[in-house]
């Protein structure tokens, strides 16, 4: 999938819909991740393409001579051209190093997607085409019996491409072989009539004809047949065509003229290109183009009918339909006469009867290859009257509206340019000069304008008329808030007037859902959101979408969810300035935040419930009927909107909602604690704990700061970590909540082992166990887990065991997945200490698969550090490598700094083992610094005893590393203090290793 979308995003949903074709498992988003990271690092270790993580998804960047499918794309399109141009050797050289580079079909033997299943058909299409051209040129270059042998295979995995079997025919009679000529004629007739049920085309039953006379035969086919391209004129067509010249009737070229700074859009040129020319052989391809007004339909049309002008020579014609330019669209009737004036006939000589006007035009056009621009349709209908029968023309449609029928086939929606393209078109007028002068204020001034031709040629008219005019000065102008649209106007011509044409043929109740759903801040939204947004039904609600999505005033990014352009959110807010619209559009704002919270909190207490339902207090939903009816069903809906929730909660901090504001953070924290998107936290909770102070809720206060604390911790930050829970603690006092500063002073634990407080992190805990003697679930699991990482951390291993196995007796009693999965990594982590590395292995296995299922990656970068250290211990070395490595992408990933000090210090261990000791060094460093800087005193001492041990011991360096280190881990109580002191003290023959499994604290 990356590599056939090779320098472009490939979005996490497509790889999930590719890998998975049934139903994707909950974890599906995570196991993406974890196959990324695994791809990331061959790649790094291998020297391979980059491949980068972005927003939504993942780019990989390949040269094309390391892709063997663009290589051979390239090789065959340039020996079509090669044999288009008569230039036969160089298509036989291009050919031949092309079946050099193919290595049959694309993925093969893997079940894939309908994506790759789609490319993997195109690219058998086009190999075949392939070896059908290179018979073609070894016919030609007299090479008979090589083109008879690679024909016969080829019939034999294809029986059903009667070009395939044209060709062998003429080769065989070449061959001097009639009946063997006519052999193969008959087992194309055979296969298509039995298996097809079609008749053979008309070439084959000439050859048959030809070779019962015994007449000779070309053994190239005629230049129809022989490349692709359009049909060659017939007998009777050319007389025709003669007949036409010698009238005066011959028609010119009628397209408006090309558009001299067209940009971009080449690939999709491309592609259009070959699939009318292919098509155009049996019939008249008709390419819809739709898209969003102002982007660029009419002049991407005219550039593509230019281009295939050369191949369609007898007429070039256009007309516009008027569909959407403010008047009365044109009538079919009147539209054909355009067209026949065009082809050059009389205007006597047109009938006023359409039917017989309708069979006029099919009758001049039968003798004519042309091509058609049939431009701003309003409906199929309008056009499905022009459209010719006959093969041998092109038809190209453009119309902001979705046309969808059987005779046209699918729309193809043009998109906005990309940053690139944008540039590049306002370098055009603006001058290159002067656009490379200031580069980035360019990519903010098309970034402002949504990257849409007719907003960045507007605004490149404000630059070329305004010579003193800096770009950035343009680019401040557009970034002033609301002015976009008004800024971008030269003359009459603006781009809200381009979107009106859209917006205003749509009945009231459409428009009004179009101006309510620039209220939602996110990037995107489903139809319960709309719904909820206009306070209408469902039903109606998509129906209105999909009349929206018609005009093109929407998008649809996939089935079900939409979304608005940059430029058309601003278009749909400006329309909503009166006074009633504004009273309405704030109400529509509490509607969607009131269905986005109960449908955030119906889908998170599926983490948790108990202690989430006591801190949002919600009330009955405002629309239960739209509850339940958004994809995906379960926590899975949070991943696919955490952008947009995020969204949300600042828009209601804005808006002074500051209810929903922080209960909507609250309800999205433990999904995204669980799945490591910590700046997620800081960034909602930090909205919120503002929101919550402005509302002086107090309540609501403690909530924000003890959430903020659990971000805090994970990311390294510990005296802000320390700061928020004495604040939540303090005022959980303050309210006589016993409950919740029972759980904030719990939390206390974690930020006092990491800081090096073992003691009193011990202390805290057991404290609290006697307090709530058997006391909550909730509280004494999380109790348990702490307690026994701290206690692990002192040497008091199986004190930790104990822990460890008591929090996971109480997760299975209360059948909680998550807790099972850390307890299990948690009781690993010890058993490595132990020394009991296999147990060690089969713990973390199974704590890993409790992960896939329930798609919760919380420690899942420690837990597979822990199994490095096993597999390193049971000699496994390369196993133990790449699992410290996939625990440090995770833990960079999810910005973990602790967990990637002590991941750092591990891979150093297995690298010294494995023999690299400038890499363990190097790595031993790497914790080192980073331990320093987020104040882990733990990791620090392992550093700089590891990094001693790889000096000279005798080295004033090593002897200072080791004091450093032995103040550390006596001032925090670590096991090492002992077997370090016995080492400075001279007694080289310790144990190393005794006191991490001595017990003793």
């Amino acid at each position: 999938m990356l590599a056939v979308h090779g320098g472009r995003i490939v979005t996490v949903a497509s790889l999930v819909d590719e890998l998975w074709l049934d139903e994707p498992p909950r974890s599906a988003v995570a196991n993406v991740r974890t196959y990324a990271a695994n791809l990331r690092r061959t790649f790094e270790t291998h020297r391979g393409p980059a491949l980068s993580r972005l927003a939504g998804g993942y780019r990989l960047e390949p040269t094309n001579e390391s892709m063997d499918l663009v290589v051979f794309e390239y090789l065959v399109e340039a020996a079509a051209s090669a044999w288009a141009s008569g230039e036969i050797d160089a298509a036989d050289r291009l050919l031949t190093r092309s079946e050099h580079v193919w290595r049959g079909p694309l993925v093969a033997g893997l079940q894939v997607g309908p994506i790759l299943s789609a490319r993997r058909a195109a690219l058998d299409e086009q190999h075949m085409s392939a070896i059908e051209l290179w018979a073609r040129v070894d016919l030609c270059l007299g090479r008979i019996r090589s083109a008879i042998a690679a024909l016969t295979d080829h019939i034999v995995a294809h029986p059903y491409r009667e070009q395939a079997h044209a060709l062998l025919a003429r080769a065989r009679y070449a061959d001097d072989d009639p009946a063997g000529a006519l052999a193969a004629i008959h087992r194309a007739e055979s296969a298509l009539a039995e298996h097809l049920g079609i008749e053979p085309g008309g070439e084959l039953q000439a050859l048959r004809q030809r070779i019962m006379d015994r007449e000779p035969i070309s053994l190239l086919p005629e230049p129809s047949a022989s490349r692709p391209g359009p049909s060659g004129p017939t007998p009777h067509r050319a007389r025709r065509g003669e007949t036409l010249v010698r009238e005066g009737r011959m028609a010119g070229n009628h397209l408006p003229r090309p558009v001299v700074d067209f940009v971009g859009r080449r690939q999709l040129a491309a592609r259009l290109m070959a699939e009318t020319e292919a098509a155009s052989q049996h019939t008249s391809p008709v390419c819809v183009i739709d898209g969003m007004a102002g982007g660029g339909k009419t002049a991407f049309a005219v550039h593509l009918a230019y281009q295939l002008a050369s191949r369609h020579p007898d007429a070039q014609l256009f007309v516009d339909l008027r569909g959407h330019s403010g008047g009365v669209p044109l009538e079919s009737a009147d539209a054909l006469t355009v067209l026949l004036r065009q082809l050059g006939v009389p205007a006597g000589r047109i009938p006023t009867d359409h039917v017989r006007r309708a069979e006029l035009w099919e009758r001049e056009l039968g003798y004519r290859r042309a091509v058609i621009v049939l431009d701003n349709a309003a409906s199929r209908d309008q056009v499905r009257a022009l459209l010719p029968a006959a093969p041998g023309s092109v038809v190209l449609v453009t119309s902001r509206r979705r046309l969808s029928t059987a005779d046209v086939g699918p729309p193809v929606s043009l998109p906005v340019l990309t940053a690139d393209e944008a540039v590049q078109l306002l370098a055009r007028t603006a001058g290159q000069n002067r656009i490379e002068r200031e580069p980035e204020a360019a990519v903010e001034v098309v970034r402002r304008c949504g990257h849409l031709p007719l907003a960045v040629r507007l605004a490149r008219g404000h630059l070329a008329h305004r010579p003193s005019w800096r770009v950035a000065d343009l680019a401040h102008r557009l970034s002033v808030s609301g002015t976009v649209l008004r800024q971008l106007a030269v003359e009459q011509q603006t781009v809200a007037s381009a979107f009106a044409a859209s917006y205003e043929p749509l009945d009231e109740p459409v428009k009004r859902l179009f101006r309510l759903v620039s209220v939602h801040p996110g990037a995107h939204f489903d139809v319960a959101m709309a719904a909820a947004l206009a306070n209408l039904p469902f039903d109606p609600v998509e129906a209105m979408l999909n009349d929206l999505l018609d005009q093109h005033l929407i998008e649809e990014i996939e089935p079900g969810r939409y979304r608005l352009h940059d430029l058309m959110r601003q278009y749909s807010a400006e329309l909503s300035q009166a006074p009633d619209e504004a009273r309405d559009r704030g109400e529509a704002a509490h509607r969607l935040l009131d269905h986005v919270l109960h449908e955030s909190a119906g889908r998170a207490e599926q983490l948790e419930s108990s202690a989430l339902r006591a801190h949002v207090r919600l009330d009955p939903p405002r629309r239960p009927d739209l509850l339940g009816r958004s994809d995906p069903p379960d926590v899975e809906w949070l991943e696919r909107e955490r952008s947009n929730l995020v969204a949300l909660i600042e828009f209601a901090e804005r808006g002074s909602l500051h209810s929903y504001a922080w209960r909507l953070a609250r309800s999205m924290w433990r999904f995204c604690y669980i799945r490591g998107y910590f700046d997620d936290i800081l960034v909602t909770h930090g909205f919120d704990l503002a929101a919550a102070e402005k509302n002086g809720d107090r309540a609501a206060q403690a909530v924000m700061h003890n959430y903020l604390a659990s971000a805090c911790t994970r990311t390294g930050s510990y005296l802000d970590s320390l700061r928020h829970l004495e604040a939540a603690v303090f005022i959980s006092r303050e309210l006589g909540d016993h409950f919740n500063e029972h759980r904030y002073r719990a939390n206390l634990v974690v930020v006092h082992w990491l800081t090096g407080n073992l003691a009193q992190a011990v202390d805290l805990r057991q404290q609290l166990l006697r307090e709530r003697p058997g006391g909550a679930a909730v509280e004494s699991i999380l109790a348990l887990a702490n307690l026994g990482i701290a206690l692990a951390n002192m040497g008091r291993y199986e004190e930790a065991i104990r822990a460890h196995r008591m929090h996971l007796f109480m997760a299975r009693c209360r059948g909680s997945q998550y807790d099972i999965s850390n307890a299990l990594g948690h009781i690993a982590a010890v058993e490595n200490q132990l020394g009991h590395f296999a147990k060690a292995v089969r713990l973390i296995t199974a704590s890993l698969r409790i992960r896939d299922r329930t798609g919760h990656r919380f420690g899942e970068a420690e837990a597979r550090n822990d199994l490095g250290i096993a597999y390193r211990h049971l000699g496994r070395l390369d196993a133990a490598r790449e699992q410290h490595e996939l625990a440090l992408e995770l833990a960079v990933d999810s910005g973990e700094r602790h967990v990637q000090s002590a991941v750092w210090n591990d891979l150093a261990t297995t690298l010294a083992v494995i023999g690299s000791t400038d890499g363990a060094m190097a790595a031993h460093r790497r914790a080192l610094e980073l331990a320093t800087r987020i104040a882990h005193p733990y990791e620090q001492g392992r550093a700089l005893v590891a990094l001693a041990d790889h000096l000279d011991d005798e080295s004033d360096e090593a002897l200072r590393y080791r004091r450093r280190a032995l103040a550390i881990f006596g001032r925090i109580g670590a096991p090492e203090r002992w077997d370090l002191a016995r080492r400075l003290a001279g007694d080289d023959t310790a144990d190393r290793a005794g006191a991490r499994s001595s017990g003793t604290g």
